[in-house]
């Protein structure tokens, strides 16, 4: 990060920039999806950031609210298709958790993710339903 960067970041202790680790989760691909060289930056109420998983690179544009924490974030990858991801920190040291929306012409697909800062301990190790928050239905038709 610049140094006006860091003059700017969030000063919540709830969004720090910088590092952050994490996972999704998808049905048809068990286990989880692990988010690789993430790095988050929250600054008024805006959140951007990049990073690489099983997919590929993906850049995440979005914004936070102090008032309720809730997080809503778009996933790009590079080239290809984008996922909502909306979730919340519930300011008990599961950091930011929820459900990942994917809309395709195929009908919806949705799972869970969890995201942490780097450095802290894994939050859902012991608990994996708090990386999963939602009983996933199936996909949803798209209206064409």
């Amino acid at each position: 990060m610049d140094d006006a960067s860091e003059q700017n970041a969030e000063a919540d202790p709830r969004f720090p920039s910088g590092p952050w680790v994490g996972f999704w989760l998808q049905r048809r691909m068990p286990g989880r999806n692990r988010m690789r060289d993430l790095v988050l930056r929250f600054r008024n109420c805006r959140v951007d950031g990049h990073g690489t998983d099983c997919v590929g690179a993906f850049t995440f544009e979005g914004q936070y609210d102090l008032s309720t924490a809730r997080v809503k974030l778009h996933k790009r990858y590079a080239g290809a298709h984008t996922v909502l991801y909306e979730g919340q920190n519930d300011d008990d040291g599961r950091w930011v958790w929820g459900v990942w929306t994917l809309r395709e012409a195929a009908g919806v697909d949705r799972g869970g993710f969890h995201i942490w800062p780097k450095g802290h301990h894994d939050p859902s190790a012991r608990q994996v339903a708090a990386a999963h928050p939602v009983e996933l239905a199936p996909p949803e038709p798209v209206p064409v």
